[in-house]
């Protein structure tokens, strides 16, 4: 199967059912690293413009933090949606990666 085939829960899905990261998951993390750099440029990117106000962004934030928090599956399903959802509060309480808090 072409990687860009591949559904996008196992795109998503960083950890192996040990819950470690393996060395094989290794281009798939950095492939997940970048995503989200890519997507805090763009979002600070819209804020430098004036396509959204910083109050819509860190609103953007806690709806995607929210999603994770409220997500329903297994328990290893939801312990993963609860470290996403800690990574995106972590994002709002401190700042981004490029300016800081």
């Amino acid at each position: 199967m072409d990687r860009l085939e591949q559904p996008i829960v196992k795109i998503l899905d960083p950890l192996r059912a040990d819950g470690h990261l393996g060395i094989d998951d290794h281009d798939d993390f950095v492939e997940r690293q970048a995503a989200l750099s890519i997507c805090e440029a763009l979002l600070l990117a819209m804020n430098d413009r004036g396509v959204l106000p910083e109050h819509e962004i860190v609103g953007v934030l806690r709806d995607a933090a929210a999603t994770h928090e409220n997500a329903v599956g297994t328990e290893l399903e939801m312990e993963r949606h609860r470290a996403v959802a800690e990574m995106i509060n972590s994002i709002i309480v401190g700042g981004n990666s490029v300016r800081g808090p």
